[in-house]
């Protein structure tokens, strides 16, 4: 009979402890930058809130796993708004955090747009893909 309980307990602490949230098409190429200003040369394309369970039942989960997992639905997040970085805006509290999204790599020239002019003598960059 405290099998039972014992297994269940046991069941519930090993659960805990576990990832439920797994990486979306896409979202393993955004970019995760740290916090402060905002990034030279990106697009602002919109604020991502995300957020977990931080505790089940009485068990506190682990910090840096809950942190992870905000990170992972963020950047699952983040193609449905065209960007290609995000940036923690705040730090993880009670399981929840924003995100602000951004469009880095290659900023998309609006339709019929044409590229735009680099000055003579000036440099232009673009990111190579890893």
């Amino acid at each position: 009979m405290i099998r039972l309980p014992m297994l269940g307990l046991a069941s519930l602490v090993l659960a805990a402890g576990c990832t439920w949230v797994h990486m979306a098409p896409g979202a393993s190429a955004v970019q995760v930058i740290g916090a402060g200003g905002p990034p030279a040369g990106c697009v602002k394309r919109g604020d991502i809130a995300v957020s977990v369970k931080d505790s089940v039942a009485f068990y506190e989960r682990n910090n840096l796993r809950v942190r992870e997992e905000l990170e992972t639905l963020a950047r699952n997040e983040a193609p449905g708004l065209d960007a290609d970085t995000i940036q923690p805006l705040s730090a993880p509290l009670a399981g929840e955090q924003r995100f602000a999204a951004y469009r880095c790599g290659s900023v998309r020239p609006a339709a019929g747009a044409g590229v735009p002019d680099v000055p003579k003598g000036a440099v232009q960059t673009y990111p190579v893909g890893g």
